[in-house]
């Protein structure tokens, strides 16, 4: 049984821009999973607002990816592929507003799930990184407000990403190729399109897990 860890915010979390939260069968890792079938367990670690590396100090709940990792990753150990959707909250601008920081962000994530001392002489996964769908207009005036600048932001962060995973020796897989963010709120997915992410992955993760 191979297992994989999905990384993210509320698009792996499974926010809905229509209140709540999706289906746990229409969220992303959970198709995921189904169309990798029976041999490989994929667990789902979504966080509202989580950044790559970066804190958020208007959250209840601790934001910064780098910080709450190690401890996800002896959570879950063994593993044998991590994959990595951060960046989208990095572009707030209270947050940092920067793709080049998020970029920097995602490096920092590189390491710590390559230095991470696992359990048992366990070896360090293999890592995807997914660049997020690009934020997009909406009439929503929070969002709007909340992540301003971020549309034309986050639209550089699949080719900083690319340029990363080439360097470090990563896979890579740009979500905006296959899904969009609605326009209710600009940042989030519907139902469709977060299932189109698990089904877009799936050829990715067998070649990686070499199943």
């Amino acid at each position: 049984m191979k297992t994989v860890l999905c990384y993210g915010d509320s698009l792996t979390w499974g926010y809905s821009a229509e209140g709540g939260r999706h289906r746990l069968e229409d969220r992303w890792p959970s198709v995921l999973e189904k169309h990798l079938g029976g041999d490989v367990q994929v667990i789902a670690e979504g966080l509202n607002g989580r950044t790559t590396a970066f804190d958020d100090h208007l959250a209840g709940a601790d934001r910064n990816g780098a910080r709450l990792l190690p401890t996800i990753l002896t959570s879950h150990a063994p593993i044998d592929l991590v994959i990595i959707m951060l960046g989208a909250n990095d572009m707030k601008p209270w947050i940092h507003g920067s793709p080049v920081a998020a970029k920097q962000g995602m490096q920092r994530l590189i390491d710590i799930v390559r230095g991470h001392d696992y359990p048992f002489d366990w070896q360090a996964p293999e890592i995807l990184i997914v660049s997020p769908p690009v934020l997009s207009g909406t009439d929503n005036a929070e969002f709007r407000e909340m992540f301003a600048g971020g549309d034309k932001a986050s639209g550089r962060l699949a080719p900083l990403y690319a340029a990363l995973a080439d360097e470090a020796g990563c896979g890579f897989f740009d979500a905006g190729g296959v899904a969009v963010t609605t326009p209710l709120d600009g940042v989030h997915l519907d139902a469709e399109n977060t299932r189109r992410i698990g089904e877009a992955l799936a050829p990715v993760v067998r070649v990686m897990l070499e199943l």
